[in-house]
């Protein structure tokens, strides 16, 4: 069993993306993992200031970030997870920018905890009207790279559900 943590970027509640984040929950769920989903555009999350709050601190507190929103959350679900799930449309070549903005405020969590030994698992879920993923499947490639986190898979693209759900299942 794995937990898991969803962050969905994905504004419409009956769009693409959430149908892959719904199958990939389910498959997921079938094998037994605890699956947390957050849906980013109802949480009230700033961008990270840059202030390195973070650094400064020492010993976790609390909460790692000086600022306090709906990041608290995430950051309790993450230090928890041993999988994390990006999930997105593809809006102007890029990721959504809820999306963006909570994995800059990874940040924070991830010094606290040491980059290093906080290894993690990572998916990608991604839906776009265009042909063309390069740019931000090029970004969660690089994010999980730099991290050294293991790259589960990706499913990119509408009416994949059946993908989603069979990657969602072969976690453990």
């Amino acid at each position: 069993m794995a937990r898991v943590m969803i962050l969905n970027g994905s504004g419409r509640k009956n769009g693409n993306t959430i149908k892959l984040v719904e199958a990939f929950t389910k498959g997921a769920e079938s094998a037994g993992n605890v699956v947390e989903r957050f849906d980013l555009y109802g949480m009230k999350i700033q961008g990270c200031i840059g202030c390195e709050g973070c650094s400064r601190q020492g010993v976790k507190p609390e909460s790692p970030c000086v600022q306090k929103d709906d990041m608290t959350k995430i950051y309790e679900a993450f230090a928890r997870s041993e999988v994390v799930v990006f999930a997105s449309p593809i809006y102007f070549w890029a990721v959504t920018g809820v999306l963006k903005t909570a994995s800059d405020r990874l940040y924070a969590e991830l010094r606290c905890l040491g980059c290093e030994g906080f290894p993690r698992k990572s998916v990608l879920l991604m839906t776009a009207a265009g042909p063309s993923y390069d740019e931000p499947v090029e970004w969660y490639r690089i994010f999980e790279r730099h991290l050294g986190w293991t790259n589960l898979g990706e499913v990119l693209g509408s009416g994949k559900e059946k993908e989603a759900y069979d990657l969602g299942a072969s976690i453990h």
